[in-house]
């Protein structure tokens, strides 16, 4: 073989390999947290993010449904293990589990969405969910008639409380003598898959006048949206666009793009462009939100939707701040 030649057979070698491992770290892996992939919130918000990697790519990925708490740390490192990345992980109860793990294989994309862990290797990815509920506040004191209006959580856990917080500023903001009821689900993971006690908590916050129920509580929040609609009232959804479960009845729906940050780093991996850090998406980066469809075009009237456009550039802006309930474990109005 000549000299020439052999520096052919390298590069081509080189190159093939070089092809092989790119296949190889765009080999995703998605890890949902309790309440499953479809519980048309949260989970299935980066369900979506992943199928449409898949739809574009042709990239086929894999993913866990969590039962229990301690099944954490064990997805991670079996994912990890079989040369899957980036290896998605989503919810704040991720974070132990995910500064463990992530060292173990330094090698290997890691994200945790909702959650900040300082490694190297792993992308934090946190919103800013008091813009957009301090949004819908706007709308929900706008469409209310009692001046009463209700917020269910999920866990009762300070990034919940970011939501609700945000929410009572919006709806202070539009209407200072408004009431906001607000009652959390419960302590513990199980609180974001009880649609039984979520309807529950609607109804009573209903019976005492509320027509206008925000949640913030995953699959939970099924039962308060089923309470609002069974009451004729409004419900307001969270993360996924939920206007489509009760039309006419669901006012509108704060997202949260998880779908897009689980998109954006399979993506990322994908095309070799993968950071690690922490990324913070509020209004200014459409991180959140608020969903303007055919389900509820009807319900949302010139005025509301001016005033909550208004709001929105107010926020980026800075002309409106809205209080981080997690900076401080406080709201300033109640």
């Amino acid at each position: 073989m000549t000299f020439g030649k052999s520096l052919a057979v390298a590069a081509l070698t080189m190159m093939t390999a070089a092809g092989a491992q790119a296949q190889e770290a765009a080999n995703p892996a998605v890890i949902f947290d309790l309440g499953g992939k479809f519980d048309r919130s949260f989970n299935q918000a980066s369900y979506d993010g992943a199928e449409r990697f898949t739809k574009e790519t042709g990239i086929a990925y894999e993913s866990f449904e969590l039962q229990n708490d301690a099944q954490r740390e064990q997805a991670l490192r079996r994912f990890a293990e079989r040369g899957h990345n980036p290896v998605i992980t989503n919810g704040f109860s991720y974070g132990s589990a995910m500064e463990t793990v992530s060292q173990e294989f330094p090698d290997t994309d890691f994200v945790v969405i909702d959650t900040v862990v300082e490694q190297p290797n792993v992308r934090s990815v946190v919103f800013n969910e008091h813009e957009g509920s301090y949004l819908v506040g706007v709308l929900a004191a706008m469409a209310s008639k009692t001046g009463k209006v209700g917020f269910v959580g999920g866990m009762d856990i300070p990034l919940i409380q970011k939501f609700a917080c945000g929410y009572v500023q919006g709806v202070k903001a539009t209407n200072p003598d408004a009431e906001v009821f607000q009652a959390m689900t419960g302590t513990t993971g199980a609180a974001w898959n009880d649609p039984v006690r979520g309807g529950e908590l609607a109804k009573s916050q209903i019976d005492r006048g509320a027509d206008v129920v925000y949640h913030a509580a995953g699959g939970t929040g099924i039962g308060v949206l089923q309470a609002a609609a069974d009451a004729g009232v409004y419900g307001i959804g969270v993360d996924s666009n939920q206007n489509y479960l009760h039309p006419g009845h669901v006012l509108t729906s704060m997202l949260k793009r998880v779908d897009v940050a689980t998109y954006q780093a399979m993506m990322d991996v994908h095309n070799g462009a993968f950071t690690a850090g922490v990324q913070v998406l509020g209004l200014k980066e459409d991180g959140v939100g608020w969903a303007l469809d055919e389900n509820n075009k009807d319900l949302i009237t010139p005025e509301m939707q001016k005033a909550a456009d208004e709001a929105r550039a107010k926020i980026i802006s800075g002309e409106i701040l809205v209080h981080d309930y997690s900076t401080d474990g406080a709201c300033p109005v109640s």
